[in-house]
């Protein structure tokens, strides 16, 4: 979910894609026509303060500008992808040129969905080995988490959603256990800290909920939640000082903590060696014409993710 500050009412959205260049603008060395490319919504310029630093990920934010038009009139750009189109304007440091022999319809996840989890495990959170995690939400974002706790070596995993129908594919990325909250009396984050004598070592909250179950389920101690999802504009975490001087530990991630323009590539070339397992996160592959039953898709808990393709 992203929330309202984020949107412009001309605007053109989509952020997480795959494709081919077209062609390239003055200027531009890094690629040429034909690259198969993944577009980046955390850009990586290699210079400025943030790039040069092993502590974030993040980036000095683009300048507003835009490079779309109609009838006279700008249009602006998406977190500076604008993938719902078949065609788009990318600046050079929002592109990563990846393995020309991989499919566009399945690495296009590695844009935001599949990082954002999977590295919400292993470089945020960093999750060790024979250590106990929570999962909560099992949706595309979820499931990758999932996956990246047991590439990360975790003994058990808990996943937590409302949709046992996500449950059979939870288990097969990764999770020894799936619970669903509606089938418990007493609060998740209790049966949460029953399960497992007194809390998870490593809780991923991918829905965006702010209640206290994500931050509350982990050990008095050493327990570590880290914040995936987007909340609404204006929301805020409830947390109670004295579980964080008892050391229980807050983080968060944006796109999964990777370097995109030095990652993204990687992770392509990992997927390719079939070291983990994007096609099971593709539900449906619809035309782009399709888009709103995709929506529907989603809103009616069908679809972990539907690719649209032009």
């Amino acid at each position: 979910m992203i929330t309202k500050q984020y949107f412009k009412s001309n605007m053109i959205l989509g952020h997480e894609g795959a494709g081919i260049v077209e062609s390239t603008g003055p200027g531009v060395t890094k690629f040429k026509p034909g690259d198969k490319v993944i577009p980046l919504y955390m850009p990586q310029c290699g210079n400025c303060k943030f790039c040069l630093s092993p502590k974030t990920n993040l980036y000095l934010m683009p300048d507003g500008t835009s490079r779309f038009t109609c009838k006279g009139k700008q249009i602006y750009h998406f977190m500076g992808t604008s993938t719902f189109s078949e065609y788009t304007v990318v600046a050079e440091t929002s592109l990563a040129k990846i393995d020309a022999a991989s499919p566009l319809d399945k690495v296009c996840l590695i844009g935001c969905g599949f990082s954002t989890g999977y590295g919400a495990a292993i470089n945020t959170a960093k999750v060790k080995p024979g250590s106990i995690c929570v999962v909560f939400g099992l949706g595309g974002v979820g499931l990758s988490a999932v996956m990246g706790c047991k590439a990360a070596g975790a003994s058990r995993i808990l996943g937590i959603d409302i949709n046992t129908n996500k449950f059979a594919l939870a288990k097969e990325l990764g999770a020894t256990d799936c619970l669903n909250p509606r089938d418990f009396k007493k609060p998740i984050q209790e049966v949460i800290i029953e399960m497992t004598n007194g809390g998870v070592d490593f809780a991923i909250e991918c829905i965006g909920n702010i209640d206290k179950a994500a931050t509350e389920c982990t050990s008095v101690g050493w327990g570590s939640c880290t914040l995936v999802g987007v909340p609404a504009g204006g929301e805020s975490v409830p947390v109670s000082p004295m579980k964080l001087i008892m050391g229980r530990k807050i983080n968060a991630t944006f796109f999964g903590g990777w370097k995109s323009v030095e990652c993204v590539p990687k992770l392509v070339t990992d997927y390719m060696a079939k070291k983990f397992n994007l096609d099971a996160l593709v539900t449906y592959t619809l035309p782009f014409d399709k888009l709103n039953e995709a929506f529907d898709l989603m809103h009616e808990g069908k679809s972990i993710r539907t690719v649209l393709v032009f």
